[in-house]
């Protein structure tokens, strides 16, 4: 009996020092959205419990205690808008690091605005913008925890491949898409990235490091040019403040580790390199090509004072692809390959500078990409080589002021091109016929592009709000060099929780550095021209639960078009891998000229639920559209990613601290293509004028966490395509047996995940 009341007695001491142990830190600073200044005595609350805290003079807060689990967190001031921050989630392992940016207003809200918010407008884009946090990425299923294929779900994105995460965004090109990571504008972010478009098989972002994305698939500001369809942020996170800290983790597709912490009172740092393991599971396989690739990311953080601070970020990448030519199968399958080696990085240092009604940016970075690319036909000998170089040095600044009643901002910013290539395509013969003979020797070419912009937002009346703005663009390595883009958009609140928003503007897009290469004429091309029409109502159900509907209409002009080959415009390009089942032309390697056009048009409806007291999340998103595009033969015909109907739905359920589940379905009517003859040519006449079977697939994840003394520890079951639907995202002509054959996805995926942290 004594031993028996020892052992007990045992048992809830260690239970007690257990359950004290179950708690974690909630940290975070409050800001004014507008001029970035720290906001002190602003009260921080955790739903569902009595535990908060008050911002001190530098806007911080610290929130010590909080058991273990998920959290809403709101933040309010006198004066700013309140707002919740959802998947907070408590640790032993790292203190939750927020941020929020509150907005000023002097309206008398009713009572759902007093208890806070969950959704946010961005102060530069009244249309078409989707925010994501950390958390919201890590837990969508069949993602990879990546960035890029997790917004795919959102209204108005066409899915090109399940193996690729191309944005294909309103009918636009892959090609289209800005990716911008601490205000650093890179080209792809992509692994063995397509050159000249935007997307790849996965990103090498690291997404520990994303505090927050936000997606604008139209209509944005006067901030960015130089791209039509749509821009992403990348909003990246300082290091933990307190300590020393890691995490080492393996998915579906690579292990990785990762290590934060204080560089001294004033800094932070954080650092990761990640490899694929895909080139184990591939050569195993028995494949006959296999991919592998590195990342790493590297930043710093530092205030130099209360109104100055400094941002040191590097990125970059190792691509590689091996091939195994053991026999003449994988001869024949690895002459259908183009293989391309690449190195890759983004760096950049900003300054920001707060001054009471505003701040001020100031970024110099640095992009550069190197492409190996080549594919040997069945005896090994080489029909195409690419040896590129792309690099952007960029110097820009942005100052965004408040004004009473208005907002005032405005920048510049000039980047110098250095563009080398070598390439080789002797003869070649297109399924439709044409004859592609090009050979650049040592091409090099310096070029600079300026952009210079403005923006001035009013609130005319309590419920009326008009933006204005516009930017000058000029590029020296084209003919016309000189571009005005005007922009603008109105939104009216009928009441607190209904508003209609509108907006209009010009678009333009210089051509990809590849495209003026092969042929001296090319450089007559112009900037592609989008005039873009946005018109939005959006209401809240709940202060948790949105519902939004918009209606789109692009109209494209002056885009790329080949005289060699007259039905093709380069919208209907870059989402591939650019090799011969493409015939070259994403590469552009025709005489081009500025004779291509298009429209495209659609309605989306969105309707997202945000993790709150109803621990249900997800949303659901529906978008039908059409594009058609012509090239010089002036035929108007689908364009290349015109998917009429694209179906959503995304979303999980938390049992508890410990348990998560979530599912995502999707949908796309197919894509069109041009059909094969029986001696595997193809017809111009016949282009785009079939169409692939409809994409569906359903992917389910289970999460478990476990938290012990220090540290953390998650394992995740992801299964994707659970029913094993293989979609077919091209139809090819197989050469050895002399017939079609559809080039079938790898069906029902299933991966564990495992992440440790402390």
């Amino acid at each position: 009996m004594k031993r028996l009341l020892g052992t007990l007695l045992l048992l809830f001491a260690g239970s007690i020092v257990r359950i004290h142990a179950q708690t974690g830190t909630i940290t975070g600073t409050v800001v004014n959205q507008i001029t970035q200044e720290p906001l002190p005595f602003a009260n921080v609350r955790v739903l569902g419990t009595q535990l908060g805290a008050a911002t001190s003079v530098d806007g911080t807060f610290s929130i010590a205690e909080v058991p273990v689990g998920t959290y809403q967190v709101q933040a309010s001031l006198v004066g700013f808008a309140p707002f919740i921050l959802s998947d907070v989630v408590a640790r032993v392992g790292k203190p939750a690091d927020l941020k929020f940016q509150l907005q000023p207003t002097d309206i008398a809200f009713e009572e759902v605005e007093v208890s806070g918010r969950y959704f946010q407008k961005s102060p530069d884009a009244a249309v078409s913008v989707q925010r994501l946090s950390y958390e919201e990425i890590r837990r969508s299923p069949g993602g990879f925890e990546d960035v890029v294929r997790a917004i795919s779900v959102l209204p108005g994105v066409a899915q090109v491949s399940p193996g690729r995460n191309d944005l294909v965004v309103r009918g636009g090109a892959p090609s289209e898409n800005l990716f911008v990571v601490d205000n650093i504008e890179i080209p792809n972010i992509n692994h063995f990235g397509t050159q000249g478009a935007s997307g790849g098989p996965l990103s090498y972002i690291n997404l520990d490091f994303v505090r927050e994305t936000a997606f604008s698939t139209g209509g944005f500001g006067a901030k960015y040019g130089d791209r039509m369809s749509s821009v992403l942020t990348i909003d990246l996170r300082d290091g933990r403040n307190d300590k020393l800290g890691g995490k080492a983790t393996i998915s579906a597709s690579q292990f990785g580790l990762n290590a934060e912490g204080p560089l001294d009172d004033n800094g932070t740092f954080v650092f990761s390199a990640r490899r694929s393991y895909l080139d184990l599971i591939f050569k195993a396989a028995g494949f006959a090509f296999v991919p592998e690739y590195w990342d790493f990311l590297g930043r710093v953080s530092y205030r130099i004072d209360n109104t100055n601070r400094l941002t040191f970020l590097g990125v970059g990448a190792i691509d590689d692809v091996s091939f195994f030519n053991d026999d003449a199968t994988k001869r024949f399958d690895n002459s259908r390959v183009l293989g391309t080696a690449q190195r890759q990085y983004a760096s950049g240092v900003s300054w920001i500078r707060l001054f009471g009604n505003g701040f001020s940016t100031v970024t110099l970075g640095r992009s550069y990409v190197n492409y190996n690319g080549v594919q040997r036909d069945s005896l090994l000998v080489p029909f195409f080589t690419n040896r590129s170089k792309e690099g952007e040095t960029s110097l820009r600044g942005d100052v965004v002021l408040q004004l009473p009643h208005s907002e005032l901002s405005f920048g510049a910013q000039a980047r110098y091109i250095n563009f080398k290539a070598n390439l080789a395509i002797p003869a070649y013969i297109s399924t439709f016929g044409d004859t592609l003979d090009v050979l650049v020797n040592n091409y090099a070419e310096t070029g600079h592009k300026i952009g210079v912009y403005g923006q001035y937002s009013q609130r005319v009346t309590r419920n009326l709000q008009l933006t204005a703005g516009g930017r000058f663009d000029y590029f020296n390595m084209i003919n016309k060099k000189t571009y005005l883009s005007p922009r603008g958009s109105i939104t009216y609140d009928f009441s607190d929780l209904t508003s209609i928003s509108a907006s209009a503007g010009m678009y333009y897009q210089n051509p990809s550095y590849i495209w003026l290469v092969a042929n001296p004429l090319n450089k007559n091309l112009e900037a592609t021209r989008a005039d873009q029409f946005v018109l939005g109502v959006e209401h809240l159900l709940r202060a948790d639960l949105k519902l939004r509907v918009e209606g789109f209409y692009k109209n494209y002009s002056n885009y790329p078009a080949s005289v060699t080959r007259p039905y093709l415009v380069l919208s209907n390009t870059g989402g591939g891998f650019g090799g011969s089942d493409e015939n070259f032309a994403s590469y552009g390697l025709d005489h081009l000229v500025s004779g291509g056009r298009g429209r495209s048009y659609g309605v989306e409806f969105l309707l997202q639920k945000k993790l709150s007291e109803i621990p249900i999340y997800g949303l659901a998103s529906l978008t039908l559209s059409s594009a058609q595009f012509s090239a010089l033969d002036g035929v108007e015909r689908p364009g290349a990613f015109d998917q009429r109907v694209i179906f959503n739905v995304s979303g999980g359920y938390q049992f508890n601290e410990r348990w998560e589940a979530s599912v995502k379905f999707r949908f796309a009517s197919g894509s069109p293509y041009t059909p094969f003859r029986q001696d595997g040519t193809q017809n111009a006449a016949e282009y785009n004028s079939s169409r692939l079977k409809n994409l569906h697939s359903l992917d389910i994840r289970v999460d478990r966490r476990w938290n012990f003394a220090n540290w953390d520890l998650i394992v995740y079951l992801d299964i994707q395509n659970i029913y094993n639907n293989k979609a077919v995202s091209q139809i090819r002509w197989n050469a050895r047996e002399q017939r079609t054959e559809a080039n079938e996805s790898i069906g029902i995926l299933p991966s564990i995940g495992i992440s440790a942290e402390l």
